[in-house]
């Protein structure tokens, strides 16, 4: 079983609330239950991009969990 927790990479409201549903995940999920963090829209222009990759990978790194970047205009791209 797994959790994908995904967040717009223009938008960091969605970014900042990542910490607090790792918190409710480990209050009500199994406690092996995979947990990976995916950015959305990681080909966006860089000047609308409010949230980079390093601040994903920090949060993926201080949990211990896994993190995936994902394209919008192709729906087959998806980068580790």
């Amino acid at each position: 079983m797994g959790i994908l927790l995904v967040y717009d990479v223009a938008d960091e409201s969605p970014f900042n609330n990542i910490r607090n549903w790792i918190r409710n995940i480990k209050q009500h999920a199994s406690n092996n239950v995979n947990k990976i963090l995916v950015s959305n829209k990681d080909d966006m222009d860089e000047s609308k991009r409010v949230v980079p990759t390093s601040r994903g990978q920090a949060l993926t790194d201080e949990y211990g969990i896994k993190f995936f970047e994902t394209v919008s205009s192709d729906c087959c791209e998806i980068k580790r």
